[in-house]
């Protein structure tokens, strides 16, 4: 029996394709302070999440959207109390 299981992570990453959003400090700060984690994801933040979904510990989850943000999503403007 085959066995697929499907996610979709969006993610708060450090990438090139979002360079714009860190490259200065000044557009840093502005980033940070849209995530309460303090810090941009890196790509090792989603390998990890990644390995985990593909081992046996997260069998029973499927079609699942696992957000790895930084708890940017939960918090839009939350220094300013939303």
């Amino acid at each position: 029996m085959l066995n697929f299981r499907f996610y979709q992570l969006p993610a708060a990453i450090r990438t090139p394709i979002n360079k714009g959003t860190w490259e200065t400090e000044a557009a840093l700060t502005n980033l940070l302070h849209l995530i309460p984690k303090k810090r941009i994801g890196e790509t090792s933040d989603i390998r990890s999440t990644l390995v985990w979904l593909a081992s046996d510990e997260s069998d029973y989850i499927h079609g699942e959207t696992i957000v790895v943000d930084g708890g940017m999503a939960l918090y839009p403007g939350f220094e300013e109390n939303g």
